[in-house]
């Protein structure tokens, strides 16, 4: 790619039906994403002109449709789906996608869960 140019994406919130306990399934609850998309951004900066760039808009409004559609029961399979959809994305070049579950079902105390994964073009 020649460029380390990224555009970062913390903590959308959206209201998901994910897990794998039926209450998870039946009363849902929120997950976080956080994302940062590898792209050459040069065109962009050059232009000014948002159709020279990844639209940030258009993947949360992506992101969030994944969060909030068909549930899942790991949050490894919703964050491999959330990188899939991304990578479609014309330009996006490799995608770091975090799934945050912070009222999973745990009976010990704790701030956050999360799952990390990386994702390139060519990895799809």
């Amino acid at each position: 790619m020649g460029t380390h140019d990224e555009i970062s994406l913390h903590g959308l919130r959206a209201f998901g039906y994910h897990g794998v306990y039926p209450h998870e399934r039946r009363e849902g609850q929120i997950f976080v994403v956080d994302l940062t998309l590898q792209a050459d951004l040069r065109p962009a900066a050059a232009s000014d002109d948002v159709a020279d760039t990844v639209h940030y808009g258009d993947v949360a409004e992506a992101v969030t449709a994944i969060v909030t559609g068909e549930p899942v029961d790991l949050i490894e399979t919703l964050a491999a789906r959330i990188a899939h959809a991304v990578l479609a994305f014309a330009g996006v070049q490799a995608v770091t996608v975090t799934v945050h579950k912070p009222d999973a079902p745990i009976t010990v105390p704790f701030d956050d869960v999360t799952v990390t994964i990386h994702r390139t073009r060519e990895g799809v």
